[in-house]
């Protein structure tokens, strides 16, 4: 066999759309070197051989099983037993079996009746692709590309065999995902068998009416794109329906349930519950769509990974405005959402993080308007007013997100599960769990103290004082908003400053909070009252072009609007040290947050030892600082930020393996790291780790690089920092993003 080669044989018995398309698939690709059928249907057979399809036209089924390496059963699922039976005799021993039906539970079921077990190399598959038009003569080799096809590997699985299949599926085009039997019928009855049952059913009321022929004549665009499925097969869903019975049951009780909450809202007038509805399902469509790059389902499988190809040397110059603060954007859309009121939000940041934790409150039963270019309007449910969410709250890559939510949710009535994707996953809660328990909040955390934190609802808080081992704004915030419903007085005290957005946002929704040096105390049973917020440019983000600015020779650039929190301007303070041209102008405060404008020019930097005490100010901002220090003259010295190890990466590690990449020697240490300015930056390839903060750092280390950089793994630049690309371009720096959403 050719190295393209997979299968010396392939027998595809049922030759409609699905298997038709498959054998015409692996005969274009080779990926085969026969491809036999065979159909009970002795004319779509015959025609398989007249249409190129097949290789050959086997008399039976058993001439055609016979010696084939690979059988793909592509029947109606409620036949599947009986060709099983069929089948069984003239199946090769290590031959490998697989389907395309679209429920696994019931493929599961036949094949342990007619086999008495569930051999190793039978392989569950469903390709999720289709067409209303059925029979071989619909086959079409590019049916699978670019859609998905789901594997549902049973615990004994041949791992082989399940690699062969996947390499098969990708051979066609397809992008494959596995998943469990269960898993994948629950999935599949909410996604794609309600919606047919709901077209079925539509298009036959509506054909029913008198006045039919004028309801389809003058259907709009909306009404034939939701119901194009109702053309499918009817015979096929007849079966999907009946052998995934349970899953489709379920779902349509609760879509019955909902259907009958919209209705009697509409009869009563009750249109804060229509635009509630409404405007989640609206957001939900959109943030799912966003976050999940186009993906159905949530699966072991991540986007195409988006690479940065950077080219060496430029100056910066312009006048922009980076995205909104997201540690802001998050907690505007917290407390308005707890407020009694109609919150107004200007400045949003729309990045990922931050529409994560927009959608986990809509899910919780707060109606929110927006995001429209950063205006969000958040119609308050009132401090004790949140619902219990479906499901669980998904978060995304946003720690920030997970460990304030910890806090707010550890005293509702309700239980909780919050979870995020892969490198969230990988982050310690302990650190905000532990304290949480001692309040008396019940959560049951991941292995480590990692996500996900599972949290029991119905616990009486009590306040307590807590002396934070390691200075951590988040943990401060959670244990803050959790004293909103403890009994008492709740108060933390911080080793070093950090920043206090929380402490003043409670302020502008006229929640006190009492400070006491680096004591901050909270008083349970208060409310919250709308307002209206503006939220200034993140600080973090315009680090990046502060730097690039000051490294890159001449380059002039003002930054407008930029949020000034003394607990969060380390960045500048630490850069003017350094011997950075920094001009701020327009101070000006809006509510309770200063801002200004900052212009930016060309300087030539000095290494220093960074006071331990800018190290809280600048938590988030010394990925980029590592790039400055590697510009500057002489040694700079970093002492006291173990903080940056339990980020989206341990930052202090891959900042210093990506710049041996380029050629710069660093020494590591437990809480920092020594730098020696002046060495050349060469070109060279970088890993990301996924930490969006280190894919943008050396984005900028490119304007001193002496060769092309590339960046893997970027994908998560969007969760802080949307239309990085754009504005990176608009200044002069020299990028190029590859990949992405397809």
């Amino acid at each position: 066999m050719s190295e393209q080669t997979l299968f010396r044989r392939v027998c595809i018995v049922g030759l409609g759309l699905i298997g038709g398309s498959l054998a015409s698939a692996i005969r274009r690709q080779g990926l085969a070197e026969i491809v036999t059928g065979f159909d009970a249907r002795a004319d779509e057979l015959a025609l398989g051989a007249e249409l190129g399809v097949l290789d050959d036209v086997p008399a039976s089924l058993e001439q055609a099983v016979s010696g084939s390496d690979l059988v793909v059963l592509a029947v109606p699922v409620r036949a599947t037993r009986t060709v099983l039976e069929q089948v069984k005799p003239w199946l090769a021993p290590d031959a490998l079996l697989t389907d395309v039906g679209s429920t696994k539970s019931s493929f599961i079921a036949d094949v342990q009746a007619v086999f008495g077990e569930l051999p190793p190399r039978v392989i569950p598959g469903h390709p999720i692709a289709g067409s209303e038009r059925s029979g071989i003569r619909a086959a079409n080799p590019d049916l699978f590309a670019n859609h998905k096809v789901i594997l549902t590997p049973l615990e004994n699985a041949d791992p082989a065999a399940v690699a062969q299949l996947t390499r098969l599926w990708e051979g066609t085009g397809a992008r494959v995902l596995t998943m469990s039997v269960a898993y994948h019928d629950e999935v599949l009855a909410a996604t794609s068998h309600l919606p047919h049952l709901i077209a079925f059913s539509l298009v036959d009321t509506l054909a029913g009416e008198d006045e039919n022929m004028d309801i389809f004549r003058y259907a709009a665009g909306g009404f034939r794109d939701f119901t194009r499925i109702a053309a499918s097969d009817p015979v096929m869903w007849h079966d999907i329906f009946l052998t995934n019975r349970d899953a489709v049951l379920r779902v349509i009780d609760h879509f019955t349930r909902d259907l009958g909450e919209l209705r009697s809202a509409i009869a009563s007038g009750d249109g804060a519950t229509l635009l509630k509805v409404f405007s989640r399902a609206k957001a939900a469509r959109e943030h799912f769509s966003k976050m999940l790059s186009g993906q159905a389902y949530v699966t072991n499988n991540s986007k195409q990974q988006v690479i940065f190809q950077m080219q060496p040397g430029g100056s910066v110059n312009g006048d922009i405005r980076v995205p909104g603060d997201k540690s802001m954007s998050h907690r505007s859309i917290m407390l308005g959402a707890l407020a009694d009121g109609v919150t107004e939000v200007k400045g949003f940041l729309e990045g990922e993080d931050s529409l994560a934790t927009l959608q986990a409150f809509r899910d919780m039963g707060v109606t929110i308007e927006g995001p429209d270019n950063g205006f969000v309007r958040i119609h308050g449910v009132g401090i004790n007013g949140l619902s219990a969410p479906r499901g669980p709250i998904y978060l995304g890559n946003s720690g920030t997100g997970m460990r304030l939510f910890a806090g707010l949710l550890a005293a509702q009535k309700f239980d909780s599960e919050l979870t995020g994707d892969a490198s969230l996953t990988k982050r310690p809660m302990g650190r905000v769990a532990d304290p949480l328990r001692a309040m008396g909040a019940v959560i049951e955390t991941g292995e480590g103290g990692r996500p996900p934190l599972k949290i029991r609802g119905g616990q009486p808080l009590t306040g307590i004082h807590y002396e934070m081992p390691v200075a951590s704004a988040q943990v401060k915030s959670c244990l803050l908003l959790a004293g909103l419903y403890a009994e008492g007085v709740t108060s933390v005290t911080e080793p070093a400053p950090t920043r206090d957005h929380t402490e003043r946002m409670l302020e502008g929704f006229g929640y006190h909070v009492h400070r006491d040096g680096a004591t901050a105390s909270v008083t349970g049973g208060g409310k919250l009252t709308a307002c209206e917020i503006d939220v200034p440019a993140d600080i973090s983000s315009a680090a990046f072009f502060m730097v690039a600015a000051t490294i890159a020779e001449n380059s002039d650039l003002t930054l407008r609007h930029v949020g000034m929190n003394p607990t969060r301007v380390g960045i500048i303070n630490i850069l003017r040290q350094m011997g950075a041209n920094i001009e701020v102008s327009n101070e000006k405060e809006i509510g309770g947050e200063p801002v200004a404008d900052l212009r930016v020019r060309s300087a030539r930097l000095k290494g220093i030892d960074i006071p331990e005490e800018q190290v809280p100010l600048a938590i988030d901002e010394f990925p980029v600082l590592f790039i400055a220090a590697t510009c500057a003259e002489g040694r700079t010295v970093l002492r006291g930020a173990e903080e940056l190890r339990v980020k989206e990466s341990d930052r202090i590690q891959v900042m210093a393996d990506g710049l041996a990449n380029l050629g710069v020697e660093t020494t590591v240490t437990p809480d920092g790291i020594i730098i020696d300015g002046g060495q050349e930056i060469l070109g060279g390839e970088v890993e990301s780790h996924d930490d969006h903060r280190i894919s943008m750092s050396f984005a900028v280390a490119s304007l001193r690089a002496s060769g092309p950089v590339r960046i893997n793994n970027c994908n998560n630049v969007a969760t802080s920092f949307p239309g990085f690309v754009d504005l990176a371009l608009q200044t002069g720096m020299k990028i190029k993003q590859e990949g992405g959403e397809e």
